[in-house]
């Protein structure tokens, strides 16, 4: 950042300046955000969904449309509650789509000719994922089996016990014909099936499903489906963890996002032919940076999302692994879609696939903005044609003040480098820049994971923080994405050793450029950053105020309570042998909660199956046994990521508060609660 001179300053100083108000809580709630983008099949429209801020429980989202020729865009419903996922007929006549409108969600078709949607089921059973088939004639969804009335019964009178694994109630595949409005069940047996995609024939489904649910580790793998009888046909394996998957248009090629190893997380996008063989890594000799969303333009050719560092981008990859990254998009890309050729849009004979895509950055909020790639795919050329928002759904945050953040780098303990992004506090006439003497009250965040990353994208808790005179270092530490492989895996069985010491150099960093003030020094994050403040507290008294949310406290616990084990299982085995064990003890916070002095907030989900409540309540007993100022705050209903307003609002302000309290020193402004 570049400094004032003593001239600048008393000039400012000498003028009349009206202060804007900070950031507040309410604000940073009041965001649309944008998925499910789908293009019709001519090019011409796009589809996606617009989700309002929450109200009370709840956040109604409704379907747009966009019109690539005029570049209008529009609501298509309007029912105040939850329509999703829609997805164009193959004729382009109308599109299908989620709503719980009417209750448990059901399954919708809107004309495009305009009229009111109709309903295709009524079930009491909630519609998850669906497909139209290739002819538009049917439509293969997923739902589970109708409860039998003899359960209802007992439900009513609140005999419910059920047993574990074996009384759970999986979604099967239904095909429903559009004609006669059959709804016939397709599969049975103990399947766990995620995503389904048509094969072109219409004869067989492509899905992603687990044979055996009830076991504790990876074991998704890839089938065909006959339609007919259900009839499951493995065809491929993937080794750890897998992500969504697509079939080629000529239906011989499966792409999928696959870990490139073994886990922790899928990192490359793969290749499989439909009919059985061997899958082959597409994107590893072109980039070692998580790759996501394959999306295939023709036969040969896919577009993917990639992360890289804070930065996320698209990238056009052919057959034999050549990929070339589409730099000049404008903002961070989310959800995107793509397609060729377009029979009625802005340029009618222009064959060149056209990219829609969510885009943001920390200053800009989301919206969809489109640019088109160059026709010539195959010579993994892209025109330099200019990318552009095409919606205005958030366009009040124009003017609401936000940070940008600079991005950094530092070097760690051994050499790594670490990249950061920084928040420094805006200048005003009662906050002027950081200097080398005078710096802020300095927060470090850490991100959820630990296979995660903070993006340049917008984030509130250091916003409001910022808005109040602090400084806040957001590192992306060993074991983030974005990075590549080796970095991925190199917190293996090291949580608090390694990444706690890259938390700490860009402390150091901050402290020796005169960015933070050493006596006022916070920690927070949530998930794995709630971990990571924990294990912090327990490993040094530098800091003055600790948050931690929905964290790990002790990981043998976590292991045998959380909602899936694999992931952790990669990093440190099973607590179940002496010698795995001792790798749990050494990482977790609660074995050195006696070290705690530092004022610790936690805040804790009750119905958290990720991170469950048992984690909290053991630091937070360890913490009053030791005499350490501490406040555990318990949401009910809330799962692993809050959702409710009131207690999004509570959090955002119980964090403000809880760091004035400890780190202000008569430096920062008051919390506004």
């Amino acid at each position: 950042m570049k400094h004032l001179t003593f001239v600048t300053l008393a000039i400012a100083a000498s003028l009349f300046v009206v202060e804007a108000s900070p950031l507040t809580p309410e604000q940073t709630l009041d965001r649309r955000a944008i998925g499910d983008l789908e293009f019709s099949p001519d090019g011409s429209r796009l589809v996606f969904t617009v989700t309002e801020p929450v109200t009370g429980a709840a956040r109604a989202r409704a379907i747009w449309v966009l019109d690539i020729g005029s570049g209008r865009a529009r609501p298509l419903t309007f029912s105040g509650k939850s329509d999703g996922s829609p997805r164009w007929a193959p004729d382009g006549s109308a599109i299908a789509f989620t709503s719980d409108r009417e209750g448990p969600s059901q399954l919708y078709r809107l004309s495009m000719r305009g009229g009111e949607a109709e309903k295709l089921t009524d079930r009491r059973e909630a519609v998850g994922a669906f497909r139209w088939s290739p002819d538009g004639a049917r439509i293969a969804l997923m739902m589970t089996e109708p409860t039998p009335e003899a359960q209802r019964t007992r439900e009513r009178d609140k005999d419910d016990s059920r047993v574990v694994d074996k009384d759970d109630r999986r979604a099967r595949i239904w095909m429903l014909d559009l004609a006669s409005r059959a709804l016939t069940q397709i599969t049975n047996g103990n399947w766990r099936i995620g995503q389904i995609e048509w094969l072109p024939s219409g004869d067989r489904l492509i899905a992603a499903a687990s044979p055996n649910p009830a076991s504790d580790q990876w074991n998704e793998r890839i089938y065909s489906i006959d339609v007919k009888d259900g009839r499951f046909t493995e065809i491929g394996a993937p080794r750890g963890p897998m992500g969504a998957l697509a079939v080629s248009p000529d239906g011989k090629t499966i792409a999928y996002v696959g870990a490139r190893v073994d886990g922790p997380d899928a990192h490359d996008v793969f290749v499989l032919p439909a009919a059985g063989g061997a899958a082959r890594n597409l994107t590893a000799s072109a980039f070692d940076k998580p790759a996501s969303q394959p999306k295939w333009i023709d036969n040969r050719v896919l577009a993917v999302h990639v992360a890289r560092g804070f930065a996320s981008t698209l990238a056009i990859v052919d057959a034999g692994g050549r990929a070339q990254m589409i730099d000049n998009i404008g903002v961070n890309p989310s959800a995107f879609a793509v397609t060729r050729g377009r029979e009625s849009s802005e340029a009618a004979n222009d064959s060149r696939p056209l990219i829609a895509y969510v885009g943001e950055t920390a200053t800009k909020a989301p919206e969809v903005w489109i640019k088109f790639a160059d026709a010539d795919l195959t010579s993994r050329r892209l025109t330099d044609s200019p990318a552009h928002a095409v919606t205005t759904v958030n366009q009040q945050w124009a003017s609401i003040p936000v940070v940008a953040p600079e991005f950094v780098k530092y070097t760690s303990f051994d050499g790594v480098e670490i990249e950061a992004a920084l928040l420094q506090p805006p200048a005003t006439t009662s906050q002027p820049p950081a200097t080398s003497h005078q710096p802020h009250p300095f927060v470090v965040l850490v991100h959820g994971g630990p296979t995660g990353r903070w993006s340049d994208t917008f984030e509130p808790w250091g916003q409001l923080l910022a808005a109040r005179g602090y400084a806040v270092l957001y590192p992306n530490v060993r074991g983030s994405t974005g990075y590549g492989q080796r970095f991925v895996e190199m917190n293996r069985a090291d949580w608090g050793g390694g990444d706690f010491k890259d938390v700490m150099a860009g402390v150091d960093w901050a402290i020796a450029r005169g960015i933070a003030d050493p006596n006022r020094l916070g920690i927070g994050g949530w998930s794995y950053g709630g971990y990571m403040a924990a294990w912090a507290v327990t490993q040094t008294t530098r800091f003055k105020a600790a948050v931690s949310g929905a964290p790990v406290i002790d990981m043998a616990s976590e292991f045998g309570t959380e909602n899936g084990s694999a992931y952790d299982e990669w990093f440190y085995g099973t607590p179940y042998e002496r010698d795995k064990l001792d790798g749990f003890i050494k990482s977790s916070p609660m074995t050195f909660v006696k070290n705690v002095k530092t004022p610790t907030l936690l805040l804790q989900g009750e119905d958290d199956t990720t991170d469950p409540i048992g984690q909290s309540q053991q630091f937070y007993r360890g913490l009053k046994r030791y005499g350490v100022d501490a406040d555990l705050v318990l949401y009910p209903r809330e799962p692993h990521g809050l959702r409710e307003e009131k207690h999004l609002l509570d959090r955002l302000n119980r964090i403000v508060a809880w760091y004035e309290k400890y780190l202000s020193g008569g430096g920062a402004s008051t919390a506004q609660r």
